[in-house]
């Protein structure tokens, strides 16, 4: 994949903290699977060093991604790209680690959904979720020890997580 869609100047690829344990939300999985901004860049710097850096999901939220990828108003996004949701998910479960959480924590009442992230993060003993979920953000800094970033890298931990090579 290029980095940076034609016509934009390349951005660098950010480096990743080594020993790293992160869950993506799945709106910030998807955005890094069809789009070029911050998730994106994440996704391709978690490529480049696998052995440094865990990615974690559970069947919950590959089953949710799956159907968001199925919504019509992605067809064209996709297809920009020249996949298919069942590509893209490929692609994602390439790079993630699949875990089974045996409980999933009720804490997010207006998105049990939601809970789902927390239950996968528990289970990985995770560092790290990053989201773009009001839900899930109301919960930053922490949540029972694991950091709680912003998507596109608001926080100083998530901009020090992502720096670029120098």
């Amino acid at each position: 994949m290029p980095n940076g869609a034609p016509g934009r100047p390349q951005r660098k690829i950010p480096r990743i903290a080594p020993d790293v344990r992160l869950v993506l939300d799945t709106n910030v999985a998807l955005s890094g699977l069809v789009w070029h901004g911050a998730p994106y860049r994440l996704l391709q710097a978690i490529r480049r060093r696998p052995e440094a850096v865990h990615l974690y999901s559970s069947e919950a939220l590959l089953t949710e991604l799956a159907e968001v990828l199925a919504r019509p108003h992605l067809v064209k996004p996709m297809a920009a790209i020249g996949k298919t949701p069942t590509g893209v998910l490929a692609d994602y479960v390439v790079v993630v680690e699949i875990v089974v959480p045996t409980e999933v924590p009720r804490v997010i009442a207006d998105d049990p959904d939601d809970d789902h992230v927390l239950a996968c993060a528990l289970t990985a003993c995770a560092d790290i979720i990053v989201s773009g979920d009001r839900h899930l953000l109301g919960l930053q800094p922490h949540w029972r020890g694991i950091a709680i970033l912003g998507r596109r890298g608001e926080d100083r931990d998530c901009r020090e997580l992502t720096k670029p090579r120098r």
